[in-house]
């Protein structure tokens, strides 16, 4: 299947309940910022009882932080569908064991990359992030995903001391091109977990089973939502499972190819506000409706 235009998708069904949105590249402005058009257009959503939810491989935290007042009982899909919440209840979480984080971490420390590679790591536990770098360039770019970061002197500490953090998953920031360690250094790892390359710098390693889509599936199943009443968002490889959940699927113009050919639709780039153009075309559609279904009584 190849994605058409998002204007083909034109008339919009009335009945969507819930609309599933990725973070960066989709949602997000070139400045990985919620672009201020967004807060309107969600309460309008949450008049019509629509759930809106940030699908992302972002903390929990993080999200929380983002969205703030606007969705103190929101629903999240968080660390790449490593933990749902539910209208502010957590749902579903997907731990990694002990011994293979601690595999994990050692693959990384003994690791001989190519030069231009600069590698680190994060540790992404239910209560905090860990990881044992603490210079400013890398600490920025963890920030930005992990507003609760803690620092080890040995990341081991995240996993082998008493009442340890559950792991959701295992992070790795590479300020060159992530698909190198992903594809050499993790390859012992993908007969086990999955190892997805969730941005340009980022590839995570979790649980085989656990995606976005699994995410979206526990919401409709908890929310009585079907996927016909289900419009998703995408750009990247992380989404690339959940747009088959979402019978509105849409992937972002500037979305990696795989995930032209597997959605519905086209929506308008990042920077062109996509996705709120889409949502509002919805709902204008959805509100006329209404209207006329009022004054038709």
């Amino acid at each position: 299947m190849n994605a058409t235009p998002w204007t083909q998708s034109t008339p919009l069904p009335s009945d969507i309940a819930m609309v599933v949105a990725d973070m960066d590249g989709t949602l997000l402005d070139g400045d990985s910022r919620i672009p201020e058009g967004f807060w309107p257009l969600l309460a309008r959503l949450q008049r019509a009882g629509i759930e809106f939810v940030p699908a992302s491989g972002r903390q929990i935290f993080t999200l929380r932080d983002m969205f703030g007042d606007a969705m103190p009982t929101g629903s999240f899909i968080a660390e790449n569908g490593n933990l749902v919440v539910a209208r502010g209840h957590t749902t579903g979480v997907t731990a990694l064991p002990a011994h293979a984080v601690a595999q994990m971490i050692g693959l990384l420390a003994g690791a001989d990359l190519p030069q231009g590679h600069d590698v680190g790591m994060v540790v992404c536990g239910e209560h905090s992030a860990y990881t044992n770098r603490k210079d400013t360039p890398f600490v920025d770019e963890c920030r930005k995903y992990y507003h609760r970061l803690a620092f080890l002197d040995d990341l081991h500490e995240a996993v082998m001391v008493p009442h340890a953090d559950r792991i959701l998953k295992v992070a790795v920031f590479d300020f060159g091109d992530v698909r190198v360690p992903a594809d050499t250094l993790f390859a012992p790892l993908r007969d086990c977990y999955q190892v997805v390359v969730s941005g340009a710098h980022w590839v995570d390693i979790m649980d085989a089973r656990t995606d976005k889509r699994r995410g979206v599936v526990a919401l409709q199943e908890q929310l009585g939502i079907t996927p016909a009443q289900t419009m998703v968002f995408g750009d990247y490889l992380n989404d690339l499972q959940m747009l088959g959940v979402g019978e509105w699927s849409f992937a972002m113009a500037n979305a990696y190819p795989d995930l032209l050919r597997e959605a519905r639709y086209i929506a308008p780039a990042n920077t062109e506000y996509g996705v709120l153009r889409v949502i509002d075309a919805m709902l204008r559609q959805r509100e006329s409706r209404r209207r006329h279904a009022d004054a038709a009584n």
